[in-house]
């Protein structure tokens, strides 16, 4: 059975907290504020006792979780940052990945007896057209995500006879159904762990109260997963974090599924190790390219790393956020963390993530928000943060079939699970794709090329319309076919396209 969410659409872009009062609302605001509080506490109360008896008391730590952020969410004003205090990041404050050491061979076992992989395995496929998990979706040689993830750790461990744990953080609409994939991978010398991210109640926009009346399983609707800030708490209230600290565990490498270009490297593995003071968070960044500017990116704030997101800059000030030339790096939400320094967050409370505010319609017309945290922008709550400046092959992600195009073209190899850039490729980077809306859904991008083109020599690929691509296509340089509304063009099998625009109506007709 396949989680259903809904079909709730975002009504504008998400934010982050923050917002402006004046003086003589106060009063008036103070009091509303606490009604609010009052009057959620009251309805959480309510949702628990609706949790069948096993389940409630993990209910009631989840949402004393939420009715903690919703609280900060009433009382947080102004924004969350100042534009005038973000300084650039300063000399060291990212590390060039190049300066970093590979570990002598005999000491690689012990590195990796010290480490856990955490995938974060909470999204579904509908924004490519699937149904389940996104980790399901095939992405290479018929080999999902999932599979990828699997042969890389498992490899790991054969070649170096160590037992680096795999645990993937599911949300309530990914869990049944990657329970069930994992059974597949019961042979190999792998160990599997999962836990579920927490289960939040949306918040009817106008009354601010939780618009569910029922904590069961098939009123999917009115809960979301609150973003993967939350993989802190969910860990501790696993149980997971102890486990992995007991068995001399020290730090955990996390990072989003769908980005195939984030294996375990030995070499942060072993500069962490390797350090008198070892930091507690690193966060692997990448030289930002154009189609990268909306990406968050690490400053320094009030003496402290920050992760800076687009959400947080002011309107007069996105330009300069964008710029490439500025801001020249970006997060790539690979970050390594000290399981000490997590278990000493989350048990002082010192954790603090800015809220994003997700707003959303629902197919009633009900308008919601969604109250959410990001992973990175914990980084202000750990001691000595640093970036490391990485290659741009560590930051691979697949969340478009224009990103699937890539990684199924003859510009990668697979190797044990990971992805390698063909060497015959001139430059180190990919091509920029865009696909149009005809190839959006996995199956109608599928349907529209008979192989998969020859992009060896592609620089960038813009395709609009009813386009379809015959075998053997050859793609080089910029190539921009445009197929107008009711027209369709089809490339002919074997054609060489090198520095073209195409446009029109080209049809190819079986006889």
């Amino acid at each position: 059975m396949t989680a259903n969410t809904g079909t709730a659409v975002p009504t504008t872009t998400a934010f982050v907290r923050g917002h402006r009062r004046t003086g003589s609302d106060v009063q008036f605001i103070e009091r509303t504020r606490q009604d609010a509080q009052q009057s959620m506490g009251k309805e959480l109360q309510k949702l628990i006792l609706t949790a069948p008896t096993s389940q409630q008391d993990l209910a009631r730590t989840e949402l004393a979780g939420f009715e903690q952020l919703f609280g900060r969410y009433l009382q947080e004003t102004g924004p969350s940052v100042l534009w005038d205090k973000i300084k650039l990041l300063p000399e060291g404050g990212a590390k060039p990945y190049n300066d970093l050491a590979r570990p002598e061979t005999a000491k690689v076992k012990d590195l990796l007896d010290k480490l856990v992989v955490l995938k974060l395995n909470g999204g579904l496929g509908t924004s490519m057209g699937c149904k389940g998990p996104k980790s399901t979706i095939s992405v290479r040689n018929e080999l999902t995500f999932l599979d990828l993830t699997v042969q890389q750790i498992e490899h790991l461990n054969r070649t170096h006879g160590t037992d680096v744990p795999l645990v993937l953080m599911n949300s309530f609409n990914t869990d049944e159904d990657t329970l069930k994939v994992l059974q597949r991978y019961g042979k190999l010398q792998l160990q599997i762990h999962t836990f579920n991210q927490s289960r939040y109640p949306r918040i009817n926009r106008e009354s601010l109260l939780p618009i569910g009346n029922s904590f069961t399983s098939d009123n999917t609707e009115s809960w979301y997963p609150p973003g993967h800030g939350d993989v802190y708490q969910s860990l501790v209230n696993s149980g997971l974090l102890k486990q992995f600290l007991d068995s001399g565990k020290k730090y955990v490498f996390i990072s989003n599924i769908d980005n195939l270009g984030a294996t375990v490297d030995l070499n942060i593995l072993n500069f962490l190790m390797e350090q008198e003071q070892p930091p507690e968070f690193v966060m692997e960044v990448t030289d930002k390219t154009r189609a990268d500017v909306k990406g968050g990116t690490l400053v320094e704030y009030e003496g402290k790393l920050r992760l800076l997101e687009i959400a947080q800059v002011p309107k007069e000030h996105v330009d300069e956020f964008k710029s490439v030339s500025k801001f020249k790096i970006f997060n790539t939400n690979n970050l390594w963390i000290s399981l000490d320094a997590i278990k000493r967050v989350t048990d002082d409370q010192s954790l603090h993530m800015e809220i994003i505010v997700n707003p959303k319609t629902l197919d009633n017309g009900v308008n919601v928000i969604q109250l959410e945290t990001a992973v990175g922008a914990a980084i202000k709550s750990f001691e000595g943060a640093m970036g490391i400046n990485v290659p741009r092959r560590r930051f691979l992600p697949v969340k478009t079939t224009s990103d699937l195009l890539i990684v199924m073209s003859n510009l990668y190899s697979l190797h044990t699970g990971a992805l390698q850039m063909n060497p015959k490729r001139s430059f180190p980077q990919g091509p920029l794709v865009k696909l149009g809306s005809h190839f959006s859904k996995v199956k109608d991008y599928l349907s529209r090329f008979s192989s998969i083109p020859d992009m060896l020599e592609l620089d960038h690929l813009t395709v609009s319309g009813d386009v379809t691509f015959g075998k053997n296509v050859s793609l080089k340089g910029t190539v921009i076919i445009i197929a107008n509304h009711g027209d369709r063009i089809d490339i002919p099998a074997g054609a060489l396209l090198e520095n073209k625009i195409v446009s029109g109506n080209l049809r190819i007709l079986d006889h």
